[in-house]
């Protein structure tokens, strides 16, 4: 008997799986919605601290980051085990996208603000540290709308095409997806040690890329989904050793693995999106053939 078969409900005569079964899926999603929790709970004691002058301060941000890095696998794992064991519904839907916006949007934009501004250097201007931490307020919560407005499309739309679509073989998202941006922050974080931003031109270019990570949000540009793989299936050797080579980066360089993941994730879009200009421009500046001449 396998795994499907013994959640199905014997006495059900169309083989619905037992109620017990449809916990499965929502403990992975609670413990999603737990991940965010703490990590903004650690975003805002790193703050204390850090505003204390406590050194320890960066140990909280880098947990935070860990917090919404550990969300990203639960966030995949949910979905995975309800299709896999038929129990997706239409609660599990609302309560995946509710936790989404508590991990992906407001942890985020949390950690985004108390470690990329809230510490700049104080020597600067007060008048132009003043418009410093306003134009960051506006964008970490611009980062959070544009995730939740990426999440109620993508609960809206049935089979969305994207922009620039791809291969029709294949399952594409249609603009980035908000665990992808909110991991592309957390692995910026981590990377960097955690320790707060003091410099104002960092502090800009930070903000920089979280008002690009809102637009690729709510673009409708191409993202690959792994949605389509299967492990039921059999890959090529070569398959395997990838991605035994990345678990090993990860355990032995996490830092600079998870940021070249994230950042990799992020950039494709941007190159799908920017050799379709390319390739549309070479098409229309082409020129016809010119025409045969016949002789004689």
């Amino acid at each position: 008997m396998g795994f499907r078969d013994r959640l199905v409900d014997p006495r059900s005569p169309d083989r619905r799986p037992r109620r017990a079964a449809y916990a499965l899926p929502t403990l992975f999603t609670a413990g999603n919605i737990f991940l965010g929790y703490i990590s903004i709970l650690w975003s805002f004691r790193g703050a204390m601290l850090a505003a204390g002058g406590n050194r320890s301060a960066a140990d909280h941000f880098s947990f935070a980051a860990e917090a919404i890095g550990a969300a990203v696998v639960l966030d995949g794992l949910d979905g995975r085990i309800a299709r896999m064991t038929n129990t997706t519904s239409e609660f599990g839907r609302e309560m995946d996208s509710l936790a989404d916006v508590i991990s992906f949007g407001i942890a985020p934009a949390v950690l985004a603000f108390a470690w990329g501004v809230q510490f700049v250097d104080t020597s600067l201007a007060p008048a132009v540290r003043g418009q410093l931490f306003n134009t960051g307020y506006f964008v970490a919560f611009l980062f959070l709308l544009c995730g939740a407005a990426r999440l109620a499309r993508f609960n809206i739309q049935k089979n969305p095409v994207p922009k620039n679509p791809g291969r029709p073989d294949r399952k594409y998202f249609v603009g980035l997806p908000i665990p992808a941006a909110a991991g592309m922050v957390a692995a910026t974080v981590f990377a960097s040690g955690a320790e707060p931003i003091g410099w104002w031109p960092l502090s800009v270019a930070w903000l920089a890329l979280l008002a690009l990570l809102g637009f690729l949000m709510v673009s409708t540009w191409r993202y690959y989904s792994f949605k389509g793989i299967n492990f039921n299936k059999p890959y090529t050797p070569l398959l395997i050793v990838a991605l035994g080579a990345c678990i090993y980066a990860i355990w032995m360089y996490p830092q600079a693995t998870l940021l070249a993941m994230a950042a990799g994730y992020v950039g494709s879009g941007i190159a799908i999106r920017a050799g379709g200009i390319v390739r549309r421009l070479l098409r229309r500046h082409k020129r016809p053939p010119a025409p045969e001449r016949q002789l004689g």
